[in-house]
C-alpha cells in the first residue's frame, strides 16, 4: 500500500488559493492577475491528490505560493505575439515542472531545509524520495509540452518549444557546476559570476519566453527579442535575489539568510564589494567565505564590509539597469496586455515586497 501524501483537505486547499490570490492582487496588475489565477487552477487541477508517494510528494513541492513567474512568462509570451493564451497552458505548467525539480534538486545539494518559507522536500520527506520527486517533475515536463497539440499547437511549434525547454534545462545544470566550482572563491572575476548566473537563472526564463513566443506563432526575430528581453530579466532577478539576505528577512526570501554563506557561495554583491574593496577589506571577505567561522559570525562581518564599499546600493542599481534593457526589447512588440505583462514582470523583478 502506498503512503498517502497530501496537502490538506480541499478546503484547506482553497484557503490557500485565497490567500494566495490576496498576495497576488497586492503586486500584479488585473491582467497578470488573471493570468497567474488561471494557471493556479489549472496546475490544481492537474495535480490532485494522490496515494503514491512521488506523486504526492511532487504535488506538495508544486502547490506552494510561488508566483508562478516563469509560467506567466511563457503565456504572456505568447500572448504578446497574438497567440491563444490558453493554447499553451500545458507548456506553462511545463516550466514550472523543470523549475521545481531543479530547486528540489537544489535543496538536496544545498542541504537547505526551507523552500518558499515552508520545510523543503528533502528536509520533510528525505533525500532519497526529493532525488526521485526532482527526476518526476522534470520527466513530465516534455509530456506536458506536447499536450499543447491537442489544443490546436502545430506540431512543429511545439516540437520548437519542446527544443527551447530543453536546451534551458541543460544550461540549468551546467550553471550549477560551474557555482559550484565558484565556491570559497572571491577573486573569480565578476564576469565569470555574470556567466554562472545567466546560465543557473536566466536559462529558464530564455526559455519560457522563448517556448512561449514560438508557440505563439511569432516569426524568428520576434523570438530572438523576447530571449534577449529575458537574458536581461534573469540577469536583475538574480542580481536582486542575491540581495535579498542583506535587505530583507528570511520569511520575503523564502530561504535562510544564512544559506549562501553555509555554502560559501560568493554572490554577486559579495563579488563587488571584494572587487573595489580595499586588501582589508577583500580579506575580511575572504574570511566570510573561507568556512573557518560559523555562517553566524560570518554574516555580520559580510555585511559590514557591503556596507563600507557600497556594494549593496550599487548592486541594486545593477540591477535596475538591467531591467531597463529586458524592457528595451520589447519596445518592437505591439502594444497589448500581454506585453504590459512582461514589461510588469520586469519591474516586479527587483521589487518582490509586493
Amino acid at each position: 500500500m502506498g503512503v498517502r501524501v497530501t496537502v490538506g483537505t480541499r478546503e484547506a486547499n482553497d484557503a490557500a488559493i485565497a490567500l494566495i490570490s490576496e498576495h497576488t492582487r497586492r503586486g500584479l496588475s488585473p491582467a497578470a492577475e488573471a493570468t497567474v489565477t488561471r494557471l493556479r487552477e489549472a496546475l490544481h487541477r492537474a495535480w490532485p491528490e494522490h496515494t503514491d508517494p512521488v506523486l504526492g510528494i511532487s504535488r506538495y513541492a508544486l502547490l506552494t505560493p510561488g508566483k508562478l513567474l516563469r509560467p506567466l512568462l511563457l503565456a504572456a509570451a505568447a500572448g504578446a505575439v497574438g497567440g491563444a493564451v490558453e493554447r499553451v497552458v500545458p507548456a506553462a505548467l511545463a516550466v514550472e515542472y523543470l523549475h521545481v525539480g531543479s530547486l528540489v534538486h537544489d535543496d538536496v545539494i544545498d542541504g537547505d531545509d526551507t523552500r518558499r518559507g515552508k520545510p523543503s522536500v528533502q528536509h520533510r520527506f528525505g533525500v532519497p524520495d526529493a532525488i526521485a520527486t526532482g527526476d518526476a517533475l522534470m520527466l513530465r515536463t516534455f509530456g506536458s509540452v506536447a499536450e499543447c497539440v491537442q489544443r490546436g499547437v502545430p506540431e512543429a511549434a511545439a516540437l520548437a518549444a519542446v527544443r527551447e525547454i530543453s536546451a534551458a534545462g541543460v544550461d540549468v545544470c551546467r550553471g550549477q557546476a560551474l557555482e559550484g566550482a565558484m565556491a570559497a572563491d572571491p577573486d573569480r572575476p565578476l564576469a565569470d559570476y555574470l556567466a554562472m548566473i545567466a546560465l543557473k537563472t536566466g536559462a529558464l526564463f530564455r526559455g519560457a519566453c522563448r517556448a512561449g513566443a514560438l508557440l505563439g506563432g511569432a516569426a524568428p526575430e520576434v523570438v530572438d527579442a523576447i530571449g534577449r528581453y529575458a537574458d536581461h530579466l534573469g540577469l536583475a532577478f538574480q542580481m536582486h535575489d542575491d540581495l535579498l539576505p542583506y535587505l530583507s528577512d528570511s520569511a520575503t526570501a523564502g530561504k535562510s539568510a544564512l544559506s549562501d554563506l553555509r555554502n560559501l557561495r560568493p554572490t554577486y554583491p559579495v563579488l563587488l564589494a571584494h572587487e573595489t574593496g580595499t586588501a582589508e577589506q577583500r580579506a575580511r571577505v575572504a574570511a566570510a567565505l573561507s568556512g573557518t567561522l560559523p555562517p553566524e559570525q560570518a554574516y555580520p562581518q559580510l555585511r559590514d564590509v557591503l556596507d563600507e564599499t557600497g556594494a549593496v546600493k550599487r548592486a541594486v542599481e545593477h540591477a535596475e539597469a538591467e531591467v531597463a534593457l529586458a524592457k528595451s526589447y520589447l519596445d518592437g512588440l505591439g502594444p497589448n496586455q500581454h506585453t504590459a505583462v512582461l514589461a510588469e514582470v520586469a519591474d516586479l523583478s527587483v521589487d518582490r515586497r509586493r
